[in-house]
């Protein structure tokens, strides 16, 4: 029994151009969100911390 041939470098074509949309989508959406807050009157910085930064060791004993 014989299987069709699959067209591996059409199949990877077809993704890394996706692939590549994408991330250029995503780029311009920084760069648009990036000039939005350039432009806010209200600029207040926010410092966020990883949870693997924060210490539990408290929270362990109860």
């Amino acid at each position: 029994m014989m299987g069709r041939v699959v067209d591996y470098k059409e199949m990877y074509s077809i993704l890394f151009n996706k692939m590549t949309d994408i991330i250029e989508e995503i780029q311009q959406i920084q760069r648009q969100t990036e000039e939005m807050y350039m432009q806010g009157q209200d600029r207040e910085l926010i410092l966020l911390t990883s949870c693997k930064n924060l210490d539990l060791s408290d929270e362990k004993d109860e």
